[in-house]
């Protein structure tokens, strides 16, 4: 009976993973030249959200038509050199629809992540416009959550950087931690002080769970240091006041719906944002005190988007567990 050779063994094997590294390219390629497209012809991008077509849901002929219109338009506006070297539209459109095909049995954690490490550089900071493009797009087919780098105008300093503990935040005058739900033994214990909107009630008698949901799940973010803050500051402190955002572990993917309720942290920490104990609790587990995190605005008009975990994929990535502890 024939065996096979090592060397053959070797080539299979080499060819899977060729493969994987492809469809990934290819699913990221994708998303660029849909970025691209909108960039350079706003007009289509216009069209498409009037008559509610979505090109990240459009299927069969329709999807490849559009899909190699966007492509065609990447590869002629590309130089040369690059288009001689980038294979058959045709090509490239049935690869990108075979992968989309396949997401079902690919773990949405898996993709988040392998979209991380494409899109993001090795160092946290402020990204491109097209980078907070394409992970927009991720963030919508992966996580599910409608979330915008730039909304109504509005756009953080960073969305790309590091969060760090925060503590509690008292909801009411007199709240104290004697009365006030905790985390674990790691827990941070109450601020000294008010957040940067004051207490969430003007009494523990009014009280709500919207109220407990709001302090619960709130972040940090550096308003102070946005370049216009007090020549607009009559309105931004009031868009900003409890503004939903996605908070997304760039490491496991892990991601929550939280709201903004304080001002920071200052800028000498190496830190652009801050997390409740119970946000940091579930982004990274217990003794999870820094971490680097894409933060997004949630685009919930409708106010539908509940504060609190996003459990996208409920199970663990092999060799990426979602909670430490």
């Amino acid at each position: 009976m024939a065996h096979d050779s090592p060397n053959t063994t070797y080539k299979i094997s080499k060819e899977k993973v060729d493969s994987e590294f492809l469809r990934n390219k290819l699913k990221l390629k994708s998303l660029q030249a849909k970025s691209s497209l909108f960039e350079k012809y706003p007009h289509v991008q216009k069209f498409l959200s009037e008559n509610g077509i979505d090109l990240g849901k459009i299927r069969s002929h329709s999807a490849k038509a559009i899909t190699t219109g966007a492509l065609t338009g990447t590869l002629l506006f590309a130089t040369p050199g690059i288009s001689k070297e980038l294979p058959v539209v045709s090509s490239i459109v049935k690869n990108i629809s075979d992968f989309e095909s396949e997401s079902s049995g690919v773990l949405k954690q898996e993709k988040l992540l392998t979209s991380f490490r494409q899109i993001l550089p090795q160092k946290a900071g402020p990204l491109s416009r097209t980078q907070e493009k394409m992970l927009e797009q991720v963030l919508n087919q992966t996580v599910g959550i409608n979330a915008r780098a730039t909304l109504e105008g509005e756009h953080l300093n960073t969305t790309f950087g590091y969060i760090g503990a925060e503590q509690h935040l008292a909801r009411y005058p007199g709240d104290s931690m004697s009365v006030h739900p905790k985390t674990d033994k790691y827990d941070e214990g109450m601020a000294p002080g008010r957040g940067a909107w004051g207490y969430f009630t003007k009494s523990k008698a009014d009280l709500t769970n919207d109220d407990i949901e709001r302090e619960k799940w709130y972040v940090v973010v550096q308003t102070l240091y946005l370049p216009d803050w007090k020549k607009r500051l009559a309105y931004v402190r009031d868009w900003y006041k409890y503004r939903k955002v996605l908070v997304v572990n760039t490491q496991n993917g892990n991601a929550v719906v939280a709201d903004i309720a304080d001002s920071g942290p200052a800028a000498w920490t190496g830190k652009q944002f801050g997390g409740s104990p119970e946000v940091m609790n579930y982004l990274g587990g217990a003794k999870y005190k820094k971490g680097s995190v894409i933060v997004f605005f949630v685009d919930d008009p409708k106010n539908v988007v509940p504060l609190g975990p996003v459990d996208y994929n409920q199970n663990d990535l092999p060799g990426v567990t979602m909670i430490q502890g």
